[in-house]
């Protein structure tokens, strides 16, 4: 009779944190490889088209950093309310109404307030309009028992309806034949940095970056807010309040959800209008899980998406045979393979590092 085999051991923190998103990320490539040549496109031709597309120029750099900007503030907030125990679907809405607020605020006051003054009135909105968006679903699930997953993608539709209410019926702009307000006034444009994309909301996006870390590991109430998403009864033996502690979270997480409206609103557009978000929620979520919700791993996995959306639009337009439905689906397996797969290479991982060792 055969000895029973030992255990792996687990893998090392630098190696679950590095070296296995990058063997996933590695993994989905290939595939996609795979894929891209049974369709007929050169494997590699596409890759380099993907990557000259995202870094190729200075223009192109400032794409990629305007989506990674945008994909770590969503980032972030999942991140925020998983380490509560809590799976915020709710991102694509929290930023919509986040953006609600600031494009309120610069109707309202732009005509007013100076830039150096208007800016920040437009990020606290922002925040404001999200936070309370995401505070809805938080008291029905601390108060009234729902599920945050259930309540937080209703609240999506929600957003969504609410939004085409006020944009046809209420913001739009007199005589425009879409639904758009009027354009905001100079003393809400954000100054660009790299190209007509890239601008200043990137430092706010870092700032948020540097914030998430700060407050969950070097704060009481980070502390007591993690405590909670591992042992919900030891934080409670311990003295904390669950309930204000789920609408901390859940607040804290539709505001900076809410800071994509920034970037897009002030950033681009220069004006209020509908789909701004442009699924920058739910890809959030992928963000937030390839960088195991640590604030670094978030901007990290942020620029990757932000190089995939730009890269995927330059390949898209350079190879015919490749179309934008295509470029949807690199980025859905790069998520299947980070999510739902994340952790198929970890046996192989583990074996390969206790035979070195």
């Amino acid at each position: 009779m055969s000895a029973p085999r030992r255990p792996l051991p687990p893998l090392p923190r630098w190696a679950d944190m590095l070296v296995l998103p990058l063997v996933n990320i590695a993994l989905a490539f290939v595939v996609v490889g795979i894929i891209v040549e049974i369709i007929g496109v050169d494997p590699f031709r596409a890759l380099e088209l993907l990557v000259v597309g995202a870094v190729g120029s200075s223009q192109s750099i400032g794409y990629t950093l305007y989506y990674a900007t945008n994909f770590a503030f969503t980032g972030l907030a999942v991140a925020v309310a998983f380490h509560a125990g809590l799976f915020n679907i709710g991102g694509e809405g929290q930023a919509y109404i986040g953006g609600l607020g600031c494009g309120l605020a610069v109707l309202a006051l732009d005509g007013l307030l100076p830039i150096w003054l208007m800016i920040p009135v437009a990020i606290l909105a922002a925040a404001l309009f999200g936070a309370a968006w995401a505070a809805v679903p938080a008291w029905l699930q601390a108060w009234r028992g729902s599920h945050i997953v259930i309540t937080t993608i209703m609240f999506n539709f929600v957003a969504s309806a609410l939004m085409v209410y006020l944009m046809v019926n209420v913001l739009i702009a007199p005589g425009s034949m879409t639904p758009q307000s009027r354009p905001f006034g100079p003393s809400a444009e954000l100054p660009t940095l790299m190209g007509p994309a890239l601008n200043l909301s990137i430092v706010l996006a870092l700032a948020c970056c540097a914030g998430v870390w700060f407050f969950l590991w070097h704060t009481s109430w980070g502390y007591a807010l993690r405590t909670m998403g591992h042992n919900p009864a030891a934080a409670v033996y311990a003295g904390t309040n669950i309930r204000r502690m789920t609408l901390l979270a859940m607040c804290l997480s539709g505001a900076l959800a809410g800071f994509v409206g920034i970037n897009e609103l002030l950033g681009v557009q220069h004006r209020l209008l509908l789909d701004f978000q442009a699924g920058y929620g739910f890809a959030g979520i992928a963000v937030a899980l390839m960088g195991r919700n640590h604030p670094l791993g978030v901007a990290l996995a942020a620029l990757l998406f932000g190089a995939l959306q730009q890269g995927g639009a330059e390949l898209a337009f350079d190879e015919p045979g490749i179309t934008r439905d295509m470029v949807v689906v690199i980025q859905g397996l790069v998520i299947l393979f980070s999510g739902a797969l994340e952790h198929l290479p970890r046996p192989w991982l583990q074996a390969l590092l206790a035979r070195r060792t």
